[in-house]
């Protein structure tokens, strides 16, 4: 396999001509040299990076920031102003709802047509066909319009013929965004098997559990410009901080009353941090709890499936301040959010602080973890007033700990990221010719077998 990158691109820009008016765009074409009729807006400048083979990029950034502006450039259907965009391979590119597809033709009709535009003969998508149907499930309505299609039957389609094609490069933009929950952990699952077969994928989500997932690097764009390039995690984690600092922006501005932001002085060390500074962490420790009258907390670093965690943070008030809140986070290895609580949620509210008061709050949680390391985040925050607004960010610390998961002792293995406790009950019904429908056995709950059967169906389980 050659070792040059599937996609390389290099100082792309792209610069839109805007006008006031329709008829200011004729005019300047008559004359020419009128530069007061139109103003140059940048829908993208300078970006540069390389997708090698088989691996995948994750664009992330705020809805006008550039990133299906650059796609379409990718793709062939853009001509960029600056720069350049090396392609090496068939691509399949997913850039909006039914892109691609005729809205008079079925969709039938439009696997083939699909088929044509990436220069695959009729008989190889016959041989393909089947399968295409199976993945995209839509039944019937496969031989129907595509006009008639929902969003979902749209993304369903769009993506069976995409992946089917066999591309040595995949695009999508958003793709997961529609369809039922089922359809999209099925896309994930088979874009995980196109990457472990060489496939390239640039992905663009807004979802930071898909990226983080999915994508091994990632790309941020911000107003056009490249913010960062590198792993997938560190880019959504700065692209989640430059959103909550617009939300805390925001806020600011409907308060012009509040205090500067200050200098985040504690040292606590952490892989990303930012905020206002008006309180401010000053440690936190992973503790176990020993057994014994009272019990005892010791730090630790690793714990049993099933034993007690304690997250404990020491914060500090920089200014007077109430309505606080204390946020934890978890995630694994891979960069995939577990879990997260806050006093607010648990409905332990903080109480108000004095400038310089100090204060410890303690998280308790079971180890139901698979086995691997968890990291640790903390947010403190000014909670929102009983309109909903007014959040502002304090301190956020991205990393700030970790601890490992163990792997359970004997049978009982964690299969998934969670492993919760669950209650099973098994109840012997004795023989029955055929199984009662649910409307039989709830007609005749209470008497003989189709009653007991309704009453085990609808045994309790508990979490």
């Amino acid at each position: 396999m050659s070792s040059e990158p599937a996609i390389s691109v290099r100082g792309v820009s792209k610069c839109y001509e805007i006008y006031a008016r329709p008829f200011d765009r004729l005019k300047k074409v008559v004359l020419g040299g009128e530069k007061a009729i139109s103003r140059r807006f940048w829908a993208l400048r300078d970006i540069s990076f390389d997708v090698p083979r088989g691996e995948s990029l994750g664009i992330v950034g705020r809805n006008g920031s550039g990133k299906s502006t650059l796609l379409q450039i990718i793709s062939g259907t853009l001509a960029p102003t600056a720069g350049e965009v090396q392609i090496r391979g068939r691509v399949a590119a997913l850039l909006e709802l039914g892109s691609g597809f005729n809205p008079q033709f079925t969709g039938r009709e439009n696997v083939f047509l699909s088929g044509a535009i990436l220069g695959i003969s009729r008989r190889e998508m016959e041989n393909r066909f089947e399968e295409i149907a199976s993945f995209a499930d839509i039944g019937d309505f496969m031989d129907q319009p595509v006009q008639v299609y929902s969003s979902g039957m749209h993304a369903r389609l769009a993506f069976s013929v995409a992946i089917m094609v066999q591309p040595d490069i995949l695009i999508l933009d958003e793709i997961l965004a529609v369809g039922d929950a089922g359809f999209q952990q099925k896309c994930l699952a088979r874009l995980r098997q196109l990457l472990d077969t060489g496939v390239s994928l640039l992905f663009v989500s807004h979802s930071p559990d898909a990226v983080r997932s999915i994508c091994k690097s990632g790309l941020f764009i911000e107003a056009g410009r490249q913010r960062f390039l590198g792993p997938s995690e560190q880019a959504m984690d700065l692209y989640m901080s430059h959103l909550r600092d617009e939300n805390t922006q925001r806020a600011k501005k409907a308060q012009p009353g509040l205090a500067q932001p200050m200098e985040l002085t504690s040292p606590v060390k952490a892989a990303l941090r930012y905020g206002e500074g008006h309180a401010q962490v000053l440690g936190v420790r992973v503790l176990r709890v020993l057994p014994g009258e009272p019990a005892v907390l010791a730090p630790a670093n690793a714990f049993e499936f099933g034993e007690d965690v304690v997250v404990e943070v020491f914060f500090e008030a920089r200014r007077d301040l109430e309505r606080l809140d204390l946020v934890v986070g978890l995630r694994d290895r891979t960069g995939v959010d577990l879990l997260a609580f806050s006093a607010m949620d648990e409905e332990r509210d903080l109480p108000p602080m004095k400038q310089g008061q100090r204060a410890c709050a303690r998280f308790t949680f079971r180890n139901v973890f698979k086995p691997g390391s968890i990291g640790v985040s903390l947010t403190l925050t000014r909670r929102p007033d009983r309109k909903g607004e007014g959040t502002i960010v304090l301190d956020h610390l991205e990393s700030c700990a970790a601890f490992a998961a163990l792997q359970p002792q004997g049978r009982r293995q964690v299969r998934f990221k969670v492993q919760l406790p669950v209650s099973i009950e098994v109840e012997s019904l004795g023989a029955m010719a055929e199984p009662a429908t649910v409307a039989e056995a709830d007609s005749s709950a209470g008497s003989g077998v189709e009653g007991q059967a309704s009453t085990a169906a609808a045994g309790p389980v508990s979490r």
